[in-house]
């Protein structure tokens, strides 16, 4: 189970995952410029950490690198969830509560989730009436006793 990300690994991370493409620590400096005060050292040193743990794979470009996700954001947050459950002693309680923590748009996302990983549902049609097979003395002679119908 992955360890939640820290605050700045988080912003660095969301970004990568927005823009779903190889970033350089300045395009991600000066996206996070616009939010706080940030040196590039400081980008650079989370990117690097991000790669040592997993979260973002690099490959070397001039004399910089290109960082790119390994995973996406919902496999991360899915991570997070199935390691608070499976932590319960109680998975179903822990369900119950987690469930009425969620917003009414939570609960649909969920229902529409459930949906995709049951597949469609079965087609309920109304019972079709079929005529029974015909009895021994009604349209098969043969079946009461010889061959010639007798």
């Amino acid at each position: 189970m992955p360890r939640p990300l820290g605050e700045l690994e988080d912003a660095v991370m969301t970004r990568v995952w927005k823009w779903n493409r190889p970033v350089t620590v300045r395009e991600v400096l000066e996206d996070l410029q616009r939010e706080r005060s940030i040196a590039y050292t400081t980008v650079m040193t989370v990117l690097d950490n991000l790669h040592q743990k997993g979260w973002v794979r690099r490959e070397a470009e001039g004399r910089a690198y290109r960082y790119e996700a390994v995973s996406t954001r919902a496999a991360y947050s899915a991570a997070l969830m199935n390691d608070a459950w499976s932590q319960s002693d109680n998975p179903a309680a822990a369900l119950v509560a987690f469930f009425g923590m969620m917003s009414e748009e939570q609960r649909v996302a969920l229902r529409d989730a459930v949906r995709i990983v049951q597949g469609p549902e079965p087609q309920v049609s109304e019972p079709v009436e079929r005529p029974s097979a015909p009895g021994p003395s009604e349209e098969n002679p043969a079946a009461d006793g010889d061959a010639s119908g007798r």
